[in-house]
């Protein structure tokens, strides 16, 4: 497996970004894979090597760069505090505006022409559907593990955001999860279903929300595993 770190150039500077891609073969379909509130780590790079080991180039950016020098943080009441003040900064026009030099600079990556998919966890679930949305001419297939905060009051949420969309659609729904809870589940189904965008909303009974990172206190192996089944599945019907 080839794995390295490069600086994407954005508007907002530059953007620490992690790309695997197997060492033989390819040109790879692109993947890009977005990271969860606790930000870019071990655990992140593995699942993203994994994804990359079946046939894909994933990029996995570091979103809170234009804030914040790269870092890994850890879980005290100051990085806590720190990494909620980043991710509120984060917007779904601006994550839209770094998807578009991901893809600007994977002509400089193993990269096969055509369609691509993104992944999202966590505060990245509603991230990979904003690009789906924004890009519906290249993503292909957009997936989000317990992903948070999907509806909302403001005029980007989620539901209101889905009418572009031309990939097909996975959300892999955390059990009894306060950032994602059932009436924000219902009207994902109905936002997608009026959209007319294939999808599949799938609960996963049990699992709370952190169910598929690796080594955090809320990884559920079973889940975390049928998550990686399902992803593969999906990018394997619509990225070949």
């Amino acid at each position: 497996m080839i794995e390295k770190r490069v600086d994407v150039t954005t508007p907002h500077g530059a953007m620490p970004t992690f790309v695997f891609h197997p060492e033989e073969g390819g040109p790879f379909p692109l993947v890009l894979f977005l990271m969860d509130a606790p930000s870019v780590r071990q655990a992140l790079r593995d699942m993203a090597s994994r994804v990359a080991s079946v046939g894909y180039t994933v990029m996995l950016p570091y979103l809170y760069y234009a804030d914040e020098p790269y870092r890994e943080f850890g879980v005290s009441d100051e990085e806590m505090h720190r990494r909620t003040e980043l991710r509120e900064k984060l917007t779904k026009a601006r994550i839209a505006s770094d998807a578009a030099a991901l893809f600007a600079h994977a002509a400089k990556e193993p990269v096969k022409p055509g369609k691509a998919g993104v992944v999202g966890y966590c505060m990245s679930g509603p991230f990979a559907l904003a690009v789906a949305n924004a890009f519906p001419d290249r993503i292909a297939a957009a997936a989000s593990f317990h992903g948070a905060w999907f509806v909302t009051d403001k005029p980007d949420s989620s539901h209101l955001s889905v009418s572009k969309v031309k990939a097909e659609v996975y959300l892999g729904w955390a059990d009894n999860d306060p950032t994602a809870p059932p009436s924000d589940r219902d009207a994902m189904e109905a936002a997608l279903t009026k959209a007319g965008v294939r999808h599949r909303i799938e609960l996963y009974p049990g699992a709370l929300h952190g169910f598929a990172p690796p080594g955090g206190a809320r990884y559920d192996r079973a889940a975390s595993e049928r998550h990686f089944e399902r992803l593969f599945a999906l990018f394997a019907r619509n990225l070949g």
